[in-house]
């Protein structure tokens, strides 16, 4: 049976609907004022719902879809991963005054050391043509008196597994800046007692960036590995709007020689 919406006697009231307010836009110019103030009053509530459904209906058939973990993974790859907060909605769409270890989900925390936080976050819909992550980060920051800016992503347990030093960690970022900026991933390996660092400077200048952690340099204790995750460290962030786009994890086995 077709939805109320789509029958015959659905299409038929909304275009009677449709009639009626045309005409009442029409005639606004001249209405009496109680009459005008009652329509405004109806018009109100109307617009409240149509808005609502126009927001979810955007979310849903927009492209990427919701969830979606399409992305390019090198010939090889044993473990990849998007976070949470590229794949699906979060509870809380934005926020601002940020404070130091807020967290966004399960996955993405804010660490900074800011007096008085100038500091908003928000998750943005991606609906760009090349983009396949559902949604985005955007991080606003305007007067900033700290020291330090990080966003640490904590990996799932899976990117420990069986983790060695002949790995190769990838990590891809979709990323926009207002303006010229240094940023720096640091992967963070804690194996026992012990936490192992590698640290490289994105190479910023195209929207899509790529970093390549080789543990081959590191000296971690493959039998101890315990946790892994990444700090995205932005340096002198004052002034600057930056739009992580979507951000996606890999690894593999470095090509023997």
């Amino acid at each position: 049976m077709a939805a109320e919406g789509n029958s015959l006697i659905g299409r038929l009231l909304q275009r009677g609907a449709v009639r009626r307010w045309k005409l009442a836009a029409r005639k606004a110019t001249h209405a009496d004022l109680d009459t005008l103030r009652n329509q405004r009053h109806r018009a109100r509530q109307l617009r409240a719902l149509v808005d609502e459904l126009m927001h979810v209906a955007d979310s849903r058939l927009a492209l990427p879809r919701i969830g979606s973990n399409a992305f390019s993974r090198p010939g090889g790859t044993e473990w990849s991963w998007r976070p949470q907060l590229w794949r699906g909605r979060l509870g809380r769409k934005g926020m601002a005054a940020v404070p130091s270890k807020t967290a966004l989900g399960d996955e993405v925390t804010i660490f900074h050391d800011c007096k008085i936080s100038e500091l908003t976050l928000r998750q943005v819909r991606n609906t760009r043509e090349q983009d396949l992550a559902p949604f985005g980060l955007r991080m606003d920051v305007f007067r900033f008196d700290g020291s330090f800016l990080s966003l640490v992503i904590d990996a799932p347990a899976s990117a420990c597994e069986g983790l060695q030093r002949r790995h190769i960690v990838r990590v891809n970022l979709i990323i926009e800046v207002e303006k010229s900026i240094e940023i720096f991933a640091r992967l963070n390996i804690k194996h026992g007692p012990n936490t192992e660092q590698l640290v490289l400077e994105l190479p910023l200048g195209e929207p899509e960036v790529m970093v390549e952690f080789d543990l081959g340099y590191s000296d971690i204790n493959e039998k101890r590995v315990e946790r892994m995750w990444l700090d995205l460290i932005f340096e002198s962030p004052e002034m600057n709007q930056v739009t992580i786009r979507d951000l996606t994890f890999c690894r593999y086995l470095r090509a023997e020689i």
